[in-house]
């Protein structure tokens, strides 16, 4: 595929998070950019808003006729979550279209540029987020990739004229291989998407393939305890390489110190909670520094950077009610958001909503979810039914399974308008719905009820 002379492009499944930011990229260079998905949500508003054209019906009908005859010209990505038997896929397939992954068309995109890539089972949202505001706010700038939407920008595609480009590097389905970064920065490689892999040992060879795509010239970044090739390892200890230490609560806010070797960044404000994130921006500064950005400039660019929606986003804060929403799905993630709420916010009692992704991840990690969710941190704990996401149900794999695992006396299994019933009733003072799922459509709801007095 020679993606200079694309002039149209066609995304099936074009309202999922990183489909949607190619679909900006190419509407942003002026292309023809046409799209289909199962359902209308926010973000496939946005994108109409921005131009670009969407249908929600998978039939033949709906493909406009130059998708169809302009073959060396159009460019059409598919994300496999979309099902074999669509029509639209067969269609284009019958027209004598190949139809690229989004991670190939990242590859493509990547491969003349100087590449960051950030990859991590957790973790790498927030991480690629970080570098790519600390190069824009420093005026360096970047295109970038990501997989939120970074708040300082409300979008989840940066665009620049510079040769530099920022790329969350997914692992699902192996995808972050067609990348051949310049910087990688790899968060961590936990258990995993195992319907895809198997076993946690098939995850970390592919992860050890990645790190090996690191151009000759380039540098490798990984978090301590992690087991792959590295340049510089990071974290919070002092023995690695590049850490954070003198980590303090004021208030809300974080501030560290940050170390490399024999040099100092002192007395770093992180506009975002949580000493997992104090982990992601080391990381994010480590390779902002092997880009060569200035010190000083990376500590102003953290100051103000607003995080990512849905990545521990304060939707209510006030003396009567804290709520903060959170993509939290996997057990390390869920420890990571208690504990920087706990750390914040030990004196009001926590009142936890939780929807649990995918059945295959459920039975997985069921005795490190119900661990996690017995926390004594956790005072109240709401369960949602399981958000299938591309499965099929799992025969004995229920919320009611991982609740009635969950040691604590205030535990409850509501649907969505039982926990809005709830929360109206109840008014909890602190609040924190976590979940990969359709639980951000109870965020605007939540918040209704707790500003309205």
């Amino acid at each position: 595929m020679d993606i200079d002379n694309i002039k149209y492009v066609y995304l099936i499944g074009i309202g999922g998070i990183g489909m949607s930011g190619l679909a900006r990229y190419f509407n942003h260079l002026g292309y023809a950019v046409f799209g289909y998905d199962k359902t209308e949500t926010v973000l496939t508003r946005q994108l109409q808003d921005e131009g670009i054209s969407i249908v929600y019906d998978d039939t033949e009908s709906v493909i406009p006729e130059q998708f169809l005859h302009h073959l060396s010209e159009t460019l059409v990505i598919y994300t496999p979550a979309i099902p074999k038997a669509s029509k639209i896929v067969a269609k284009l397939r019958e027209a004598g279209h190949t139809l690229y992954k989004r991670s190939e068309v990242l590859g493509l995109l990547s491969a003349k540029k100087f590449t960051i890539a950030v990859a991590g089972t957790h973790g790498k949202t927030t991480t690629s987020t970080m570098v790519a505001h600390i190069l824009t706010d420093s005026g360096f700038s970047c295109s970038a990739f990501l997989g939120g939407i970074a708040t300082n920008y409300n979008t989840n595609a940066l665009f620049s004229d510079s040769d530099v480009m920022v790329v969350e590097a997914d692992e699902f389905d192996r995808s972050f291989l067609t990348l051949h970064p310049d910087i990688a920065i790899v968060t961590s490689m936990d258990a995993d998407h195992l319907d895809i892999y198997g076993s946690h040992d098939q995850l970390k060879e592919s992860f050890r393939l990645f790190i090996g795509q690191v151009r000759e010239t380039g540098v490798r970044i990984v978090h301590e305890g992690v087991d792959l090739p590295v340049d510089w390892m990071y974290g919070l200890n002092s023995s690695s390489h590049v850490h954070a230490s003198n980590i303090r609560i004021i208030g809300s806010d974080f501030y560290f110190d940050y170390y490399q070797g024999g040099e100092k960044i002192d007395n770093i404000l992180l506009g975002i909670a949580g000493r997992h994130n104090v982990e992601n921006a080391v990381a994010a500064i480590a390779a902002a520094k092997a880009y060569g950005v200035p010190n000083d400039l990376i500590r102003k660019s953290l100051a103000n950077f607003k995080g990512i929606k849905r990545r521990f986003q304060y939707i209510v804060k006030n003396e009567q009610h804290v709520y903060i929403d959170d993509y939290a799905h996997h057990p390390k993630e869920l420890e990571a958001c208690f504990d920087a709420v706990d750390s914040i916010y030990s004196d009001r009692k926590m009142t936890v909503i939780f929807q649990p992704h995918l059945f295959s991840r459920t039975r997985d990690f069921i005795d490190d979810f119900s661990s996690v969710l017995s926390s004594n941190k956790i005072d109240r704990l709401i369960l949602l039914p399981i958000y299938p996401a591309r499965e099929e149900p799992i025969v004995g794999v229920d919320s009611e399974w991982l609740l009635n695992k969950v040691q604590l006396s205030e535990k409850f299994l509501m649907e969505p308008q039982e926990v809005l019933k709830y929360i109206e009733q109840e008014r909890p003072e602190l609040i924190v719905t976590v979940g990969a799922g359709d639980i951000d459509r109870l965020v605007k709801p939540i918040e209704e009820i707790l500003l309205h007095v």
